[in-house]
């Protein structure tokens, strides 16, 4: 038995949204800290109205995944709060 998933927005304006081109050289990255020596190199851009912007440092013209930053926080929440850590022992 399969489940679907219901998108909070139509088909078609995903559609256009994902067409869309950001314009991100206005964007000012920057990296956390604590990942200047473990290889986990990822920037991210938060000075753009409404978008979170984020990028492999060591590949920056691959470009970037831009999402709502709204979504953005409620990522960093639920990282805070424990929602993706390994179980003990993995």
């Amino acid at each position: 038995m399969s489940r679907q998933t219901r998108l909070p927005i139509s088909v078609s304006s995903l559609n256009d949204w994902s067409n869309a081109m950001t314009d991100l050289s206005q964007a000012a990255w920057f990296k956390a800290t604590a990942s200047q020596n473990n290889g986990g190199c990822v920037e991210v851009a938060v000075n753009l109205p409404g978008i979170v912007a984020i990028r492999d440092s060591k590949n920056p013209a691959e470009g970037a995944h831009v999402i709502r930053a709204d979504a953005f926080a409620a990522f960093i929440a639920a990282a805070r709060a424990g929602r993706f850590d390994l179980p003990s022992g993995a």
